[in-house]
């Protein structure tokens, strides 16, 4: 991941025409559509009452409710279907500076997820985060930022349910002014973080930034029940 993570180690923690006829003609053209009188005849149909333009007002569209959130169970397998990712995950705590671990770096292919926050599905932010890239070429994460808003992050659980959440959005942090509370801070509604290193890179310390996935909870999945 190059650095660390911004911020982690703060008091508190890491925590959606009408179309026209076939016999409408460009204004000036000479011919006439089906069924009007011939030229020089005279019309005996009864002419058309006029009618009056009535409003229909759209259908009022109600936001699905929010989800109930899950009881705790540890997460075992997070999926990005935009970025074809499918990791699986380790637990992470806290170092010696009460600052969030990483995944470790001979095994770019994992993520992690902050044991001592939320699991994923419960009410609160949960945390993951994974390796942008290491000495070996690029990690786990390494297409995090490319994600945008409507796009959908899965994390499935121990007790084979899977919490479905949205992105709200996506953002860049220097990691000396790391917004910690914003981050990391208590919500009422199941919320995820994903983060990842970002920014310039220096060799001697690493990447200068944090990227980080905002997203809620929209969805859960039962797990598959044998026929």
């Amino acid at each position: 991941m190059g650095g660390g993570l911004g911020g982690a180690g703060e008091e508190g923690g890491p925590q959606d025409r009408a179309a026209t006829p076939s016999w409408a003609r460009a204004p000036g053209d000479a011919r006439a559509p089906p069924g009007s009188p011939a030229p020089g005849h005279s019309a005996t149909a009864t002419p058309e009452p006029k009618r009056s333009h009535v409003h229909v007002p759209p259908p009022v569209r109600h936001p699905a409710p929010a989800p109930r959130p899950l009881p705790r169970s540890r997460a075992t397998v997070l999926r990005i279907p935009y970025l074809g990712l499918e990791a699986p995950v380790v637990g992470l705590r806290l170092d010696r500076k009460r600052q969030l671990t990483a995944p470790p770096v001979d095994k770019p292919e994992l993520v992690g997820w902050y044991e001592g926050g939320p699991s994923p599905g419960e009410a609160g932010t949960a945390v993951v985060v994974g390796h942008l890239d290491t000495a070996t070429g690029p990690a786990v994460f390494v297409g995090l930022s490319g994600l945008t808003p409507g796009r959908l992050v899965e994390a499935r659980r121990a007790d084979g349910r899977t919490a479905v959440y949205t992105v709200d959005a996506v953002r860049t942090y220097d990691k000396e002014q790391f917004p910690s509370q914003e981050v990391y801070g208590a919500r009422k509604r199941p919320e995820l973080r994903l983060i990842t290193c970002g920014g310039a890179y220096d060799r001697r310390t690493g990447y200068r930034s944090n990227v980080v996935v905002f997203a809620h909870l929209t969805g859960t999945r039962e797990p598959d029940r044998p026929a």
